[in-house]
């Protein structure tokens, strides 16, 4: 399956100072996955060590075709996984 990121994804790794790789990782080896009805995405999240520390990371991706888009990637704040799901945002999937 090829993997390709979109525009946004790409402006959002320089921003943030995070690895290219990263998101294809998290991707690739998502300990959870979610889809977020607000958004209509799939949502793949992963625990990594980034700066400096080790926490929830979150890649928002969509199927296309036979590719991959990823679309945006986030770490998340404490709690902010867990929120999401109680709210009902996110759907284990």
């Amino acid at each position: 399956m090829q993997i390709k990121y979109s525009r946004h994804i790409e402006t959002r790794l320089a921003l943030r100072k995070i690895e290219y790789v990263l998101p294809k990782r998290i991707y690739e080896d998502a300990e959870e996955r979610f889809m977020d009805d607000e958004t209509g995405h799939i949502i793949a999240v992963k625990k990594v060590i980034i700066y400096g520390k080790e926490r929830d990371v979150m890649v928002a991706y969509e199927r296309e075709d036979a590719a991959v888009k990823l679309l945006t990637i986030h770490p998340l704040k404490e709690g902010q996984k867990e929120n999401r799901i109680q709210s009902g945002r996110w759907r284990k999937i």
